[in-house]
């Protein structure tokens, strides 16, 4: 049974930090590309950073980019999303992801409040 289990979000003031964490199991993770995406209140889904299977190359969505870092541990089937000077606009749900060409599978997600 295929599971991605996010956990780390919460409440946090302006200019502060959360660790995004992503738990896989039931599938052959070393050999996904991985990504967290979020969808804000009254918006799309939108990518916010992806990482290759082999953890060798990373992309940021413009709007995170030098605030947000993600990174994975194959050997524990986890990758995490380390966010920085988080902004109200940060507001979301967060979703993990893994792909595999044709497999897609995504987390039931966590919910980032950042308000003062």
């Amino acid at each position: 049974q295929v599971q991605l289990v996010e956990s780390g979000g919460g409440l946090v003031q302006p200019g502060g930090s959360l660790r995004l964490s992503c738990a896989a199991s039931g599938f052959a993770f070393s050999l996904y590309a991985m990504s967290w995406y979020r969808q804000g209140p009254g918006k799309g889904r939108e990518l916010v950073a992806y990482i290759t299977s082999a953890g060798t190359n990373e992309y940021y969505a413009d709007s995170v980019k030098g605030r947000f870092t993600i990174s994975r541990v194959n050997a524990k089937n986890t990758v995490a999303l380390q966010m920085n000077s988080l902004k109200p606009e940060d507001t979301a749900t967060y979703y993990c992801r893994a792909d595999r060409s044709p497999a897609t599978f995504w987390g039931q997600g966590t919910q980032v409040t950042v308000s003062s």
